[in-house]
């Protein structure tokens, strides 16, 4: 399976955004996606879950010789600020969410998943509400357990977490990454080296790939820098601009 992704625009009134992002993901890899702040990483994300529509261009995933475009529902999405019902406990968002997603054999109960994620018991029935950053981070990530999408996208995933859960959503992204395309955003270089198969970049509102074999290398920081430094630093559009997200994940009406 793949995700391609061809010649994507966006703009913000006379501010180009994504200027024809093009780049070609595949199923079992854990990829990076670095950008100076406000290169449009986040802008990118909403355009491919939905939340924003491109100016042009399109993306599609391809499964074998079959190819369609690509819908909300392929999309697992955990956006950096958590949305989530805040009036609802944990457990009960949760039991909602495999409802609503019914069709979708699971195999673990809603106390297994807290569990793979390290949300203790005492917790799991307290308001959404009350969480921190990171616990409600956790329960966004439960959500494309639950769900199952092929694509996932996660904008700065693991600034939240302590040093522990860091590792370990590092080691459950390692753990799934054989079904599904990964991508996150980062600015955490160290992170990017510890995780990533490929590290993509976006710059000058376009995609491209950095060599494989810097990833490991002394160079990395180094060429990274050098590569950022030129264009000059274009800031993105307000978050006014962007498109309100309708709840964590992918809270659509219709379901695959």
């Amino acid at each position: 399976m793949q995700l391609i992704l061809q010649d994507i625009t966006k703009a913000f009134g006379e501010k180009s955004v994504l200027t024809g992002a093009s780049f070609t993901f595949e199923k079992g890899k854990i990829y990076g996606l670095l950008g100076r702040n406000g290169a449009g990483k986040t802008t990118l994300f909403n355009c491919l879950s939905g939340e924003l529509p491109p100016d042009s261009g399109a993306a599609v995933v391809q499964f074998g010789d079959a190819e369609k475009p690509l819908t909300p529902e392929d999309i697992g999405y955990v956006f950096s600020t958590p949305i989530l019902p805040e009036f609802m406990t944990g457990y009960e968002f949760l039991k909602f969410y495999i409802e609503i997603h019914k069709n979708i054999p699971q195999t673990a109960s809603i106390d297994d998943y807290f569990e793979l994620v390290g949300i203790e018991p005492q917790d799991r029935h307290r308001l959404i509400k009350g969480y921190s950053h990171g616990m409600k981070n956790k329960v966004q990530m439960l959500c494309f357990l639950i769900a199952k999408p092929p694509i996932i996208l996660l904008d700065e995933p693991l600034t939240s977490f302590d040093v522990v859960a860091a590792l370990e959503m590092k080691n459950l992204l390692r753990d799934i990454k054989k079904d599904h395309v990964i991508i996150f955003s980062t600015h955490i270089l160290q992170l990017a080296t510890d995780l990533c198969d490929e590290i993509v970049i976006l710059n000058g509102g376009a995609l491209s790939q950095m060599d494989t074999a810097l990833l490991h290398s002394k160079e990395f920081e180094e060429k990274i820098i050098e590569i950022l430094r030129d264009p000059p630093h274009q800031p993105e559009a307000p978050p006014a601009a962007a498109a309100s997200p309708k709840s964590a994940f992918s809270l659509r009406g219709k379901r695959r």
